[in-house]
């Protein structure tokens, strides 16, 4: 696989996730059915762009995961750095097709904002909830092939953490579905937050891994939904 087709995956599965979601969060004003849309449109999304780009570049569509397949040993510092500039593009393009099909101020309401229980709440949500999140990536990366239960453990599991984690967070765990709108919305509520907290949870989420693992996680496996690079990558 040539290397550009990597980055253009991560561009594009990013753009999908952030766009998708982010839509269904206007979609939902006004509907009563809030959480529950939100939730699941930020999972469909994930496995609509794990679908369409995930066997290309591994699928990561999310700077935190990314940074945990580097300190797992399943990418290079160089595709790590790559794959981060491409997934922080996507988010953008994605926000910045919302404002075109509705409003920079529709795009405003799309931003992850701390909830009413303050700043350190949100933190620890983010934190922990990138852990679950990533360990189940980790996870399934090891055990399942392209097109199993990974496939749908993933989005699920993105789902999960969108009902219990919008109220306090807003639900990033994810860098780049946060820049995006912020950029284009131009709205910075907390943004260290969701810059911070999501790569710590991904770290923590490694070394749990390894631990719990005994120190086999980094031992290469086949491309599975959302998480490893090519085969035949340097990372491999």
């Amino acid at each position: 696989m040539d290397t550009w087709q990597k980055y253009a995956a991560e561009l594009l599965g990013t753009f999908v996730l952030v766009f998708g979601g982010t839509t269904a969060v206007i979609a939902s004003i006004g509907s009563g059915l809030g959480l529950l849309m939100i939730s699941f449109a930020f999972g469909l999304a994930l496995l609509a762009g794990l679908y369409a780009f995930g066997e290309v570049s591994g699928g990561h569509f999310n700077p935190a995961v990314s940074l945990a397949m580097f300190l797992d040993g399943r990418l290079s510092s160089r595709d790590l750095v790559r794959y981060w500039g491409t997934q922080f593009a996507g988010g953008i393009l994605g926000a910045l097709v919302l404002w075109v099909a509705t409003s920079r101020g529709a795009v405003k309401l799309t931003a992850t904002v701390p909830g009413p229980t303050g700043d350190g709440t949100a933190f620890l949500i983010e934190f922990v909830f990138t852990a679950i999140f990533v360990s189940v990536i980790l996870q399934a990366s090891v055990s399942g092939q392209f097109g199993g239960s990974a496939l749908l453990a993933i989005p699920l599991t993105l789902v999960a953490v969108h009902l219990a984690a919008i109220p306090f967070s807003g639900a990033s765990v994810n860098p780049a579905r946060t820049f995006g709108p912020d950029l284009v919305g131009w709205t910075w509520n907390g943004i260290w937050i969701y810059l911070i907290a999501p790569p710590l949870g991904a770290v923590f989420a490694v070394g749990v891994h390894k631990y719990v693992r005994g120190g086999i996680a980094g031992k290469p496996a086949a491309p599975t939904a959302a998480v490893l690079s090519e085969p035949d990558s340097p990372a491999t």
